[in-house]
């Protein structure tokens, strides 16, 4: 009999345990703790997987244009300049300096004086060659097709040119040029002008980057002068 009750007891403890356990209210869950200021929060192997990655979000800059290409349209939209530079009392030093500005400049030429007096000869011509190797060899080959007295210049404005000849009236040099045409040579003529009335100069068309003092200093001439580029040939 004591057993028995013994038994009951017990189912019913348990039972009223078990009731309790359901009823119970959930334990809440412990508060994050937040670390101190400056140090990263640890995160979970599962809560990293799940985050977005905020690098692949970001978008890439946009490409930027070269500088250097940015720099080289700007140079091919700068206009050149153009001046004049003089004035040279001859011929000859108008030559002289011509060759010195040559290589500063796109374009440079001797302007003639609209007074002159009249010419006093007339000389054929073909232009100055690239070196004086390839006038050498030009030579050679104007000799080998039959002609003579011709010769290479070796110094000034016309260096590396080929003179063909020098003759007092017109008729004569153009009949010389003629001959070398036919024999595909580009011969020219070309007046041997009379001492000038008037001073020449210079007409030059450079780079707007190049000072005109600079190109002033390297002809040895006194002035320099602005001119219309359209006016430079």
């Amino acid at each position: 009999m004591l057993v028995r009750a013994l038994l009951v007891l017990m189912i019913v403890l348990n039972a009223g345990a078990a009731a309790w356990w359901i009823a119970r209210d959930p334990t809440p869950p412990p508060a994050p703790v937040e670390p101190p200021p400056g140090v990263a929060r640890l995160q979970l192997v599962s809560e990293r997987a799940a985050s977005p990655v905020s690098a692949a979000a970001t978008p890439a800059p946009a490409p930027t244009a070269p500088v250097a290409s940015q720099a080289a349209t700007a140079d091919a939209a700068t206009p050149p300049q153009c001046f004049s530079l003089g004035p040279f009392a001859t011929r000859a030093a108008a030559d002289a300096a011509l060759a010195k500005v040559r290589p500063l400049a796109q374009r440079a030429a001797v302007r003639t004086p609209v007074t002159q007096a009249p010419a006093r000869g007339w000389r054929v011509v073909m232009p100055p060659q690239a070196s004086t190797a390839e006038a050498e060899a030009l030579v050679a080959r104007i000799t080998a097709a039959g002609f003579s007295d011709l010769l290479v210049v070796r110094e000034g404005a016309q260096a590396n040119s080929i003179a063909l000849g020098l003759y007092r009236n017109e008729d004569g040099a153009r009949s010389r040029a003629q001959a070398l045409n036919a024999a595909g040579f580009a011969a020219q003529v070309e007046p041997i002008d009379g001492e000038a009335t008037g001073p020449l100069w210079l007409e030059v068309r450079a780079d707007a980057a190049l000072p005109p003092a600079r190109a002033q200093s390297v002809a040895g001439a006194n002035q320099h002068r602005p001119l219309d580029c359209a006016s430079v040939r």
